[in-house]
Parts: C-alpha cells; structure tokens; sequence
C-alpha cells in the first residue's frame, strides 16, 4: 500500500483534519459571502468547486511552504489582494430585478474564492505542514476528508448570512483582519517595520478591517445613490414585462 495503518498514521490523520477544521473558518467564510447572491442554481456548485479549489491549493502550498514563505513582497502582493476582495464582498454585488446576480457570477465567484484562499492559506500550511510530520500521504488524506466540512460550513454560514445580513460586516472586518497581517509580516521588511513601528502587527490587522468595512460601505452606498438617481424608462420596462408575460 505504501503506508502503514498504524495508531500513529491515524493520530497524525486525526490531527490534520482537527487542524484544518480550525483554520477552515475563514475559508468557509469567504466562500459563503462570494456565493451569497448567486443564483440557487449556481451556490451549490460554486460552494463545492470553490471547496475543492481551496483544499487543492492548501495541499500545493503545505508541500512547499518553505519555498513560499521565503518570496520576498509575496505577501504584500497576497495582503493587498486580499484586501481588495474583502472590500469588493463587503460592497456586494449589483442585483439584477429578481434581486439575484446574473449567472456568468458563477465564476467570477469561483474566481475570487480561489484567490481569497490562495492568500489565506499561506500560513495556515505551517500548522498543517508540522502535524503532518512531512507525511505527504497524511497531508492528502486529511485535508480531502476535509472537502465536506468546510462545504457544509460555508452552506451553513450563507443561510446565516440571509437571516443575519451583520455577518457580512463581521466577515468583512476579518478578512480585512487577515490581509493586514498578511501585509505586516512579509520576510522583505518585517523585522525594519517592526523597529519602526511597535505593535506594527496589530496596528495593520485593525487597520485592514477598518478599511475594508468602512471602504466597501462607501462604495455600497455609492452605488445605491446612483442607482436611485437613474431615471426610469418606463416604455422599455413595459416592453420587458409584456416579453416575460
């Protein structure tokens, strides 16, 4: 078979899922609030493409963290990406008048979970990379056991999101969280940062999830404000209600 079933392979199993379970909150987070406005058809295979994305990379990035980890300016480039998709979720989405996104979102979708997780799981490679052992069958083995966790989080958050529209903000704020501590933290400037800035760490973390909430809350209401400042064209509304009759 390759490997032994022994009780420390099913320890080291039991410890990847456990250790994926914690660290996939956030990843199940951004799947839902990517998701949350695509059509009924479209969430359930956004959410699983989207899980399954996130799971394949993590598996890519724990087999060479090491690597990874050691890019100068990749997480300023991963953090501010990330920023940039926590502020463009918190803003939403234009509804079309069924008040659902049209179906092409699918991908787009699917587009912003992949890099969301992309960033997100550089990190998060470290913890599953040290229960592991280096034990690449085991990094496998949990993390694909994992695919049906994290999709049933990310389903469970999305209904959340419907009763609970606050979450939006608090997914926002911890995405927005993440990214700066993804940007406070890359090996090219961390250590002269940190001299020049005590708390530099925490300082960024606040700041990302002030920015991305505040920022994409002013561009929602932007939107919102010229929607309503639109005229109307009441001949061609008429026209598309008599085609749907």
């Amino acid at each position: 078979m390759g490997f032994e079933l022994t009780p420390a392979f099913w320890s080291g199993l039991l410890q990847i899922i456990l250790v994926n379970i914690v660290l996939s909150g956030d990843n199940a987070l951004v799947i839902a609030l990517a998701c949350r406005n695509l059509e009924t058809r479209h969430q359930k295979p956004a959410i699983f493409i989207g899980s399954a994305g996130a799971i394949i990379l993590r598996i890519i990035f724990v087999l060479i963290v090491d690597q990874l980890l050691n890019i100068s300016f990749l997480k300023l480039i991963g953090g501010l990406l990330l920023l940039w998709i926590g502020i463009k979720l918190v803003q939403g989405e234009e509804e079309g008048e069924d008040g659902v996104k049209a179906a092409g979102s699918l991908w787009a979708a699917v587009r912003t979970i992949i890099i969301a997780d992309a960033v997100m799981s550089l990190d998060n490679a470290i913890a599953i990379a040290a229960a592991a052992k280096g034990d690449v069958v085991l990094i496998v083995l949990g993390l694909l056991i994992s695919i049906p966790l994290i999709i049933f989080g990310a389903t469970l958050i999305m209904m959340l999101l419907n009763r609970f529209p606050i979450i939006v903000i608090a997914g926002g704020g911890l995405l927005g969280w993440i990214a700066g501590e993804v940007l406070a933290t890359d090996p090219a400037y961390a250590e002269k940062l940190a001299a020049a800035l005590p708390n530099a760490k925490t300082i960024f973390e606040i700041g990302g999830a002030v920015i991305t909430v505040a920022i994409g809350y002013a561009l929602q209401y932007r939107a919102r404000k010229r929607a309503h400042a639109e005229p109307v064209d009441l001949a061609e509304e008429k026209a598309s209600d008599a085609q749907r009759k």
